[in-house]
């Protein structure tokens, strides 16, 4: 792991900036490849990961670990993190002051690892990136936003509930990673929605 992101995991590990602190188990910093081509950022963590400090472990975190595979990639190689690193109590949605008051966190893995995509995991993610709303719209799209490439798909969770959406996420995954080895090419990839123009 790079220094810089172990200094933001220890911030994130003491972090009181907000009231989640006092109700969180453990709040879970990203986790993953600092070298990665891609960061998955979700929406924040759920009781699972409360409970081990570590992002996507639960039943969420099993979807996407097989929609990796289903894609040829191991866990191991990318980088996986949320909007918000505490838990919500009762797993609701963060409010948006508590996205606010943990986007430097983001900000500073981002500028670390220096993705080549961004992977935005479901609404919250997608309303906190990039203000937009209705993802199962947009899923599958490639997004431009201040010379940094988005992608879009379901949260992993969606998938629990919605077996339908299993197909979508995978295939999702593997267009991401298709895109990714184009880029590593130098090749020209196609932008769905670019928010510059």
């Amino acid at each position: 792991m790079s220094q810089k992101l172990q200094v933001i995991k220890q911030e994130v590990i003491g972090c009181e900036k907000c009231d989640l602190c006092k109700t969180r188990t453990n709040s879970v910093p990203g986790k993953g490849n600092f070298k990665s081509n891609v960061i998955f950022v979700g929406e924040a963590p759920g009781r699972n990961e409360d409970k081990n400090g570590e992002p996507f472990v639960g039943v969420a975190g099993k979807k996407l670990s097989a929609a990796l595979d289903e894609a040829g990639v191991s866990r191991e190689d990318v980088y996986i993190t949320n909007i918000v690193k505490c838990r919500p109590p009762n797993n609701r949605v963060p409010t948006s002051t508590e996205r606010e008051t943990c986007q430097e966190y983001l900000k500073q893995e981002i500028a670390i690892i220096k993705p080549k995509i961004i992977c935005v995991l479901g609404n919250t993610a997608f309303n906190s990136l990039l203000g937009g709303s209705e993802i199962t719209k947009f899923r599958g799209k490639l997004v431009l936003k201040e010379n940094q490439l988005y992608f879009l798909t379901v949260h992993p969770a969606a998938t629990i509930y919605n077996q339908e959406l299993i197909k979508v996420l995978n295939k999702d995954i593997l267009k991401l990673f298709h895109l990714i080895t184009e880029l590593k090419n130098n090749k020209k990839v196609k932008i769905d929605i670019d928010y510059t123009s």
